[in-house]
């Protein structure tokens, strides 16, 4: 399990890049897709670093991720990545 301050520095990137994209929206008030665009943005460098430390291995991979194999290579064809 990571440790607490790992939690907290991945943590602050994740609000230092949200910070961002708000700041680029400018004037605009909102954006209807903003979390379906962060949290579809984030998944694929997830899926694909995690793989490649695990050097391919998807069973090694979905246990990192704590999802199962099937919903992993799911998602991999969802990205592309298979």
């Amino acid at each position: 399990m990571p440790s607490n301050s790992n939690q907290c520095a991945l943590s602050e990137c994740v609000a230092c890049l949200v910070r961002r994209y708000l700041q680029d929206l400018d004037n605009l008030a909102e954006d209807p897709q903003m979390f379906d665009l962060i949290m579809n943005t984030a998944e694929l460098p997830l899926l694909r670093e995690v793989l490649a430390w695990h050097d391919g291995n998807q069973s090694r991979a979905a246990a990192t991720l704590g999802i199962n194999r099937a919903t992993l290579r799911k998602k991999l064809v969802l990205h592309g990545l298979l």
